[in-house]
């Protein structure tokens, strides 16, 4: 078992404290690797260069242990491999000691942060494994004052953490603080947690009302859920912000400002339901190049379009499908997906495929002009066309949902993970004829999709309409079309 202490001496300091202990050692050497990435943002983010200091000890023996006096530590040679791979001498060695100090003082969904009411911790972040033993059970202490509350997807019982690998540890952030508010609700025996850090105080019987909503709808569509429990953990800030990151059965989410109301709210149903999506799309129903995750590179896909088009575009739909938001409500936040992909990207060289693969060259900021298409935007564009396409040629018997159940089914569940022509395959199983047009044209090609968007949403009673500027309008012609409420209905 490898074992994990993490404290914080001076909080104001934002530094970590982290012990490892690593037993069971029968190698001349062992190589530990921090990881380089992590689940949920799909780019290269050199976690070590946090690191302050970087030590090695042996550990004492068991004979040491018990004289009853603090045994002195004896220095192990270790040198790095690469930026955040160590290799460690180990000869005559059962187990060692190691300890860092990680600095921490980002505060987003993604990073780690401490201060002297906060601890905020994302283990992949700042926890390396032991190559080879990523598979054995790990515990992992806090060191928390008695007060502090935690929330996080992974049970503990007095600030310890027993994770049954590696892999469920580094999928499971967790937010501390003595100030968290929760309130629970249940969904088909599963139990989701709401948790709120910052000057917010939540309406809780409407919030808790609407999450019940979108959470059963998307539980009846995919037919169960992948987990025994869920966290929505919120962190609100004072300043601007809007950041979600998805885990295995949790969300970690940062919004602000915690003066902006009932627009921080409607940030708040858009983020979660997107989020909860993702327990199924990407936690379980994931590319079969990220079976399993690597966290020493880049773990390239084409079907990033699929993790996060079809997430976005769902994210909405369920809100108004389950009736937390109102039909106008949607149509904005439809207008507004179409403006960010046509008005920004829609002209821009490569197609979704080569903008999935080269999410882990170009990252999440600006890329230079019209090179790279929006996997959110247009991956939610495609997924509108699509759905469209399934629901006018089935009478809505069939949808875009349809497609996703089977991927549950097959890749989801049995962790087999899918490839780009196994998404094509079910796709087509599902129309019942060829989409080679469709997937040539949407998927791999970089052709302009206004046309064959307006056409799909004229059947719908909607149209898209451009200025002299190149501003885009979602134009209601028909608001009691028949489609149309079908669509955001069912």
């Amino acid at each position: 078992m490898i074992k994990y202490k993490i404290s914080s001496e001076n909080p104001q300091s934002h530094f970590l404290n982290i012990e490892m202990v690593i037993d069971n050692i029968h190698t001349d050497s062992i190589e530990l690797q921090l990881p380089t990435w992590r689940p949920g943002r799909y780019e290269l983010q050199n976690f070590a260069k946090n690191i302050q200091r970087f030590e090695v000890f042996s550990s004492p023996s068991h004979q040491e242990k018990g004289l009853g006096r603090q045994p002195l530590l004896g220095e192990v040679s270790f040198y790095k491999l690469t930026k955040d791979r160590w290799l460690i001498h180990t000869s005559g060695l059962q187990e060692l000691t190691v300890r860092f100090t990680y600095f921490a003082n980002v505060q987003n969904a993604g990073s780690s942060f401490v201060d002297e009411s906060v601890m905020y911790v994302n283990f992949v972040n700042c926890l390396p494994y032991v190559e080879g033993r990523m598979d054995e059970p790990c515990k992992v202490e806090m060191i928390l004052p008695s007060d502090y509350k935690i929330a996080c997807g992974m049970a503990h019982e007095n600030f310890v953490f027993s994770p049954k690998n590696y892999h469920q540890l580094v999928d499971s952030p967790m937010l501390a603080s003595p100030y968290l508010q929760c309130k629970t609700y249940q969904v088909d025996g599963v139990d989701f947690y709401v948790w709120f850090l910052g000057n917010y105080i939540p309406n809780w019987e409407k919030l808790l009302s609407d999450f019940q909503k979108f959470s059963e709808k998307q539980v009846k569509v995919m037919g169960d859920f992948p987990e025994k429990n869920y966290h929505f953990i919120n962190w609100i800030l004072t300043t601007s912000f809007y950041h979600g990151v998805e885990h295995r059965n949790s969300t970690m989410i940062v919004l602000g400002p915690d003066s902006e109301g009932d627009g921080l709210y409607t940030d708040l149903l858009g983020v979660s339901s997107h989020e909860l999506y993702h327990a199924w799309n990407i936690c379980k129903i994931r590319p079969v190049e990220m079976m399993p995750y690597d966290f020493t590179k880049e773990n390239y896909f084409p079907t990033g379009f699929v993790a996060e088009g079809v997430t976005t575009y769902y994210g909405d739909l369920f809100l108004v499908q389950s009736g937390v938001f109102t039909q106008e409500q949607y149509l904005q936040e439809l207008e507004t997906v179409l403006k960010r992909h046509f008005e920004q990207d829609g002209k821009a060289f490569q197609s979704l495929v080569e903008s999935s693969f080269d999410l882990w060259l170009d990252g999440y900021v600006q890329a230079i002009p019209h090179r790279r298409v929006s996997i959110y935007q247009k991956g939610a564009v495609v997924a509108v066309i699509l759905d469209l396409m399934i629901r006018l040629r089935f009478g809505h018997q069939k949808s875009l949902e349809t497609v996703m159940q089977i991927l549950w089914e097959r890749f989801g569940k049995t962790g087999v993970g899918y490839s780009l022509e196994d998404y094509q395959r079910v796709c087509e199983e599902v129309y019942g004829r060829s989409l080679s047009s469709y997937f040539k044209d949407c998927i791999n090609g970089n052709i302009p999709l206004g046309s064959m968007v307006n056409e799909l949403l004229d059947a719908f009673g909607l149209q898209i309409q451009w200025n002299e500027e190149g501003k885009l309008h979602l134009e209601i012609l028909d608001a009691e079309n028949e489609n149309l409420k079908l669509w955001l209905n069912l």
